[in-house]
């Protein structure tokens, strides 16, 4: 990856999260005005029909707090997962429904598992494993704030509260994981400067002749005039042939 293309800013990394954030609370607006019944296509474990909640729980929703709740997170982990891996992001946001739906889909014994939070844990946890797998100190950096605003969610992957899907919130989680590694060469590169390559050569660096042995700054011409070093006839000679062929 381009020194240049790493970590730059474009309008996608806003509009798209702005976008998904939208839809989901489009949806919720048509569920809660139109048709209350649009709930029940949630993921249902072991059903064939259940099988299309992967595609449309995500965008369901229990009530307001439900909604609330997930809507932050959401919001800013796709900013980061849109700004520090742009051209892996919609693969991660799409096939981690995809995956963290099927997980569920098969791990899950009963209910209808709805909302954003199986995509949130998949967010999470790419980030953190992505970051700590690239070594590179701002996605390292990033890593450790996810830790730091979201590290309390690991507790909801195991049955620690009723109703409840913490068999979403551990395909996601897993998914996650698979993700980082699956895409763990596309990493952005530390910037690497060139006194840091293994063949770099000092006494030819064309900045460091600028000083000397104490570090004091001196005059230092890298292509020294050449006709500094003719005599005074030589250089008559080169300025009355220069005009001669001028004319």
């Amino acid at each position: 990856m381009a020194k240049d293309q790493q970590f730059k800013y474009s309008t996608s990394v806003i509009l798209y999260p702005l976008i998904m954030l939208l839809v989901v609370w489009l949806v919720f607006w048509y569920q809660v005005r139109i048709d209350h019944s649009i709930k029940s296509f949630g993921i249902r474990p072991h059903k064939i029909e259940g099988l299309l909640g992967i595609f449309t729980s995500p965008f369901l929703h229990g009530d307001i707090n439900h909604l609330y709740n997930n809507s932050i997170p959401l919001l800013v982990l796709s900013l980061a997962l849109f700004y520090f891996y742009k051209k892996i992001a919609w693969k991660v946001v799409l096939y981690g429904i995809l995956l963290s739906g099927l997980l569920t889909w098969t791990i899950a014994k009963s209910g209808n598992h709805i909302g954003a939070s199986g995509l949130i844990y998949v967010l999470v946890s790419f980030i953190f494993f992505k970051g700590i797998f690239a070594k590179h100190y701002r996605l390292i950096a990033l890593s450790l704030m996810v830790v730091f605003l979201y590290g309390s969610l690991i507790w909801y992957v195991f049955p620690v509260k009723a109703g409840m899907s913490w068999q979403g919130h551990l395909g996601g989680l897993i998914t996650g994981l698979v993700f980082a590694l699956i895409f763990r060469k596309q990493v952005a590169k530390p910037e690497r400067y060139h006194w840091e390559d293994p063949d770099y050569d000092e006494e030819n660096d064309p900045f460091m002749k600028h000083f000397d042995e104490n570090g004091n700054f001196i005059e230092f011409d890298p292509e020294p005039d050449l006709a500094s070093d003719l005599d005074s006839d030589e250089k008559v000679e080169i300025k009355y042939n220069y005009k001669e062929s001028k004319d």
